[in-house]
């Protein structure tokens, strides 16, 4: 799982209604429909500037808030290839696995937004292009991988029909 994309910079404590309003959620069915809202509250036009492959650095505690499963949805639905922040709210970082979106832990010190950086999800290597500055972080245990490499929980039982939990 290496993934090579742009860097959009977040702050901190972005709750699960600024990447995407409940006044969306809900008038709407589809979650594709909720990508052109995607942190409409924080950055007016985010989902215009980005791209897919792109990946969200943010702040601590990014995910905060109700457990809405439609933001690490809409997130993935917007081609984002990952999440990297120092600290994730614990349910934000099963939903994102579940739904089939990488995150990894990461403090960020000097990355900016604009940036290109490649990162290898199974090793935990963060690669930053523009010096070959390295930074090894925590990796995804296996399990949390074969979800991901599935495209989330409900593929991965579909295919598996049961869940092994793999040893790390």
């Amino acid at each position: 799982m290496i993934q090579r994309g742009r860097v959009h910079v977040l702050g901190e404590d972005i709750n699960t209604d600024y990447i995407i309003s409940a006044k969306h959620k809900e008038s709407k069915l589809n979650i594709s429909d909720m990508v052109p809202y995607l942190m409409e509250d924080i950055e007016p036009d985010f989902s215009k500037k980005i791209e897919p492959g792109d990946f969200i650095i943010a702040g601590k505690n990014f995910g905060c808030g109700s457990s809405r499963e439609a933001a690490p949805a809409v997130i993935k639905a917007a081609g984002i290839a990952g999440v990297l922040s120092p600290l994730f709210a614990r349910i934000f970082f099963r939903n994102a696995i579940n739904v089939g979106l990488p995150v990894l832990e990461f403090e960020n010190a000097t990355i900016e937004g604009g940036e290109f950086l490649e990162v290898n999800f199974k090793e935990g290597i963060i690669v930053r292009e523009m010096t070959g500055e390295t930074f090894k972080v925590q990796p995804l245990p296996d399990f949390m991988l074969s979800i991901l490499n599935e495209g989330g929980l409900i593929p991965y039982l579909k295919k598996h029909k049961q869940f092994n939990l793999i040893q790390n």
